[in-house]
């Protein structure tokens, strides 16, 4: 029964199939000015200030323009070469791995399961060996994304189908694997994979673990390593080792493609890292460095330094701190090692009562530097201001069925016109009298050196059946004033999602949303089929 759902869910998905244009990390330029380059997305959830997006010419991707703030669907860029940009011009962001996020917010509405990330599948192994077999979970998930809009030109179609598999243990033996991998594709476009099948294939993790003992283990292949998110995926050899506290490990491989996220083993990467973890009366401290070299074709590419500090000794208070150093600089042929702070991130969280939960960050970020990679673009790439950002959030729960809360946030950088500033505020009321429903209200109130806006919205959302089928509908208004054109843009936004649990491990979702403006509309379907095991 459940091959005959798989089947022909499947083959509905593929009777969606509309136009296809750019998958959703591919752009087009939007507008330009003397001193910015605005580019629209599908989405821009996997771009994040300081990121570079990518001309493609002669089947390579080159830096072309640098994210100085985003919104929901479009990018506000610094222009990284001389090279004339037109308007309609494709512009590529980079494909990243799912990272393992480091601090997770609190977030007032539950939302309905999305696919696996590769933070799934990257716990540590702290099953006991099961000497009868393999101990096996995963799972496979199929994807429709569909865009239909007013104008041909913007509609587009793409599946999406991943697998997270865990194997822990193979055959009671003291051999596991892990995989997360997706392949994505449209219809017009299938020679872009048969040219490559990297096009579409995306391997974020894939890997061996051999544990000796309780001190030893090693893995082989593709894997993001938890204690050193920061470096992303690597391809190659892993090497941990436990003693009391304190844990260290060696890396030796190399990085994914730039292009395509395959296998490139000409940009070698090795380094070590040490940490330490204690669990006391009070509370947990957690404390890591390590020390990277990447390079590209034999040269020095980077170098650079991470370290972390998380503890939670005073009561009721979470800390976390992070610091990046580059170690390493070229510039117009002469070599610095000289440490230059490129990164820095510090999170506070008090509960200050049972109801009163409060938190504080701050974040300073430079320009990530690839000096062979991106020889022709140091000058430039030096120049640029660090970003600094400041953020804090207020949660309180008066009564059991009802919370509010807050959310302020200030980023601004040296060359910016002015700063970025938003404030978001929620007031969340569980079970509603009648209906036993769950209603969000929320309004966001934006600034940045280029627009200004707001965002309203209101919420309800319910579950059904014991919890078998789980409905939201959601209404925004979006309003945003653009400095540059004196031009304006009002959005009326409306979304409908529903999940259902066809059986116990057979998920069944699909979110509706359109959006109107006065002169065009688009509407946006998602649906995902996810079988676990």
């Amino acid at each position: 029964m459940k091959h005959r759902i798989i089947i022909l869910f499947t083959g509905l998905l593929m009777g969606l199939m509309a136009q296809a244009q750019q998958s959703g990390n591919e752009g087009v330029v939007s507008y330009i000015t003397s001193q910015h380059v605005y580019v629209k997305f599908a989405s821009t959830d996997q771009i994040a200030v300081g990121d570079t997006l990518y001309l493609k010419q002669q089947d390579q991707l080159v830096p072309a323009l640098l994210v100085s703030s985003l919104s929901s669907i479009s990018c506000v860029c610094d222009p990284l070469t001389s090279q004339n940009l037109t308007v309609g011009q494709g512009i590529q962001a980079r494909a990243k791995a799912p990272v393992v996020p480091l601090v997770v917010p609190e977030e007032p509405v539950v939302q309905a399961e999305t696919l696996p990330q590769a933070s799934e599948v990257l716990t540590g192994d702290t099953a006991k060996i099961d000497k009868q077999g393999t101990d096996l979970s995963g799972r496979i998930a199929v994807a429709s994304y569909t865009n239909l809009s007013s104008s041909p030109s913007n509609s587009s179609q793409r599946m999406r189908y991943t697998l997270a598999l865990k194997a822990l243990h193979i055959s009671g033996s003291k051999l596991s694997f892990e995989t997360y991998v997706s392949f994505a594709h449209r219809s017009n476009e299938w020679s872009e994979i048969k040219q490559d099948v990297f096009n579409g294939l995306k391997i974020y993790n894939l890997a061996l673990n051999y544990r000796f003992n309780d001190k030893h283990s090693v893995w082989v292949g593709r894997k993001i390593n938890p204690k050193i998110s920061q470096l992303g995926a690597s391809d190659g050899l892993q090497y941990e080792i436990r003693f009391n506290d304190f844990t260290a490990g060696v890396v030796a491989g190399s990085r994914p493609d730039f292009n395509n996220y395959s296998l490139n083993t000409k940009l070698l990467q090795y380094g070590g890292y040490l940490s330490h973890e204690k669990n006391l009366k009070k509370g947990f401290l957690q404390s890591s460095i390590a020390i990277m070299e990447q390079k590209n074709n034999g040269f020095v590419d980077r170098r650079f330094a991470y370290l972390q500090h998380t503890n939670s000794l005073l009561k009721n208070v979470y800390f976390f701190g992070s610091v990046e150093f580059d170690l390493y600089k070229k510039q117009n042929e002469v070599v610095s090692n000289q440490p230059r702070l490129s990164n820095t991130f510090v999170s506070l969280r008090y509960r200050a009562t049972k109801q009163l939960n409060l938190s504080f960050s701050y974040s300073a970020r430079q320009s990530i530097i690839y000096y062979e990679t991106y020889k022709s673009l140091i000058d430039r790439l030096l120049e640029t201001d660090a970003t600094q950002g400041y953020q804090l959030q207020v949660n309180y729960k008066p009564w059991r069925k009802i919370s509010f809360g807050a959310r302020g946030g200030y980023r601004f950088r040296k060359s910016d016109i002015k700063p970025s500033q938003n404030i978001y505020a929620y007031v969340n009321i569980a079970q509603l009298p009648a209906i036993r429903a769950n209603i969000l209200l929320s309004a966001t109130m934006l600034e940045t050196s280029y627009l200004k806006g707001n965002i309203y919205s209101a919420g309800l959302t319910r579950d059904f059946m014991s919890g078998k089928f789980y409905g939201s509908l959601t209404y925004r208004n979006v309003n945003y004033t653009y400095f540059s054109s004196e031009s304006t843009l009002g959005q009326h936004m409306a979304e409908l999602s529903m999940s259902c649990r066809l059986q116990k491990k057979l998920l069944l979702s699909v979110n509706v949303e359109s959006t109107f403006e006065k002169k065009t509309s688009y509407n946006r379907l998602y649906v995902n089929l996810t079988q676990r095991f």
